[in-house]
């Protein structure tokens, strides 16, 4: 009797997002490799690592458990291999995974891309000859607590394309206490939460955790602005977003604009937030990480000027961040400077 042997998960970047994924499939039986830095290292070692969903489902990797390496060389094969990098370094790891995917007669390695922005797929692909890359989307916000434990902040799933290596891992992150959903159209699903996305900077930008900042609705008021800008822009390329949160993403400006009072109950149907949830950019300020506003905010402007669309508000805001990165604008903003 043959024994099957576990589905094989590289996770390439192992920050938050990829700690929590990796954490919950290899709680799940699947053999997951973290490609990371030495303290995650030495924190799995020490510690072990831990994920918990919205609902508050916990799992644990015991110290000792999850195998984490610290050069690309170790890696090793893998079924699928998880990009949870941020964009900026997509480059890096994709030369980097070109140096272990050699072409091999008969075999393509496959990488999907869980990343934020529209570019990765396309720059992994160029790097990776002998690999086929797959476009992914991670609809939900992970914050670290400590070293070695990592909690989903959100509501939802991760999104993948509805062929062969979506239909195959779907059902271990479905197993792992990840909802999925497989799309044929992921260019439209990566534009919706690209759009979403825009209220990463302005949450860094305000130094509030999500609930308070949109609880603010002049911040709204700025992100309502800038989901009309990319919307704009989205129509001209003939882009029509996806669905992937409780209201269309075209109907969300007309939300961000109501009245606190009816804002906050709407808000409480369409998303469940936890109250300490932050945006990613907001945690790479506190890091001192270069933000990857140019694949947000930013890449709505480089767009637009395709297009022939206006989005000064975006604009605005791509400055704003890089200034405050820079050390030459001070946190928190006043938010009607944006508008």
């Amino acid at each position: 009797m043959t024994t099957q042997k576990p589905y094989r998960v590289a996770i390439i970047g192992a920050g938050a997002i990829g700690c929590y994924v990796g954490t919950r499939l290899a709680a799940a039986g699947c053999d997951v490799t973290f490609l990371g830095r030495v303290w995650l290292q030495q924190a799995a070692q020490d510690g072990g690592l831990s994920a918990q969903t919205m609902d508050g489902d916990h799992v644990v990797l015991a110290s000792g458990l999850a195998n984490v390496v610290t050069t690309i060389a170790d890696v090793g094969i893998a079924d699928v291999y998880l990009v949870c990098t941020k964009s900026d370094d997509t480059a890096t790891a994709a030369a980097e995974l070109a140096s272990i995917l050699k072409p091999t007669t008969g075999t393509q390695a496959n990488v999907v891309s869980l990343q934020n922005g529209l570019d990765n797929t396309a720059v992994l692909q160029a790097h990776l000859a002998s690999a086929k890359v797959h476009p992914g989307m991670v609809a939900f916000n992970v914050v670290s607590r400590g070293t070695m434990s990592f909690a989903a902040t959100t509501e939802g799933g991760i999104h993948l394309p509805d062929n062969t290596v979506g239909r195959t891992l779907a059902p271990h992150l479905q197993n792992a206490g990840i909802d999925c959903s497989l799309h044929d159209d992921m260019q439209a699903v990566q534009f919706a939460k690209l759009i979403l996305n825009l209220n990463n900077a302005l949450n860094a930008l305000s130094g509030l955790p999500l609930v308070e900042e949109l609880s603010d609705p002049r911040w709204r008021r700025v992100l309502a602005a800038c989901m009309d800008e990319a919307l704009d822009v989205a129509e001209a390329l003939g882009i029509k977003p996806a669905r992937i949160v409780k209201a269309p993403v075209g109907l969300i400006p007309t939300i961000l604009r109501l009245p606190t009072f009816l804002f906050t109950r709407v808000a409480a149907q369409m998303l469940k937030v936890d109250p300490a949830a932050r945006s990613s950019m907001a945690e790479d300020f506190d890091k001192g990480r270069r933000p990857e506003i140019d694949h947000l905010n930013g890449k709505i402007v480089q767009l637009g000027q395709t297009v022939g669309v206006a989005t000064p508000v975006n604009e605005r805001v791509t400055n704003a961040v890089l200034k405050c990165f820079e050390g030459k604008t001070a946190r928190p903003l006043d938010p009607l400077t944006l508008v």
